[in-house]
């Protein structure tokens, strides 16, 4: 059974090494979609698995239908701008 990769990318100086860097690492049992969020896909299939895995940050990858715990992360908030002070007069 191949082992099921997907990249969510912005196609930016960020995103490519990450995808570049899993494209290397990749074997013979894994098969791996990249996803352009800026693109977006003519079927709408990424902004599904967007929602699906709760990607908040890109680039971010998900392996096997679940989002890499290194790439969870609550992303921007109101709240957490708030508390640094946006919005507020110094």
């Amino acid at each position: 059974m191949k082992r099921q990769i997907e990249i969510f990318t912005a196609n930016c100086p960020v995103c490519d090494p990450v995808v570049k860097m899993v494209k290397e690492m990749s074997c013979d049992s894994c098969e791996i979609t990249t996803y352009n969020l800026v693109e977006q896909c003519e079927d709408k299939t990424c902004i599904d698995k967007v929602q699906e895995y709760g990607v908040k940050r890109i680039p971010s990858v998900a392996v096997d239908g679940k989002l890499l715990e290194c790439c969870t992360n609550n992303g921007i908030s109101k709240e957490k701008l708030i508390e640094a002070g946006i919005g507020k007069a110094s």
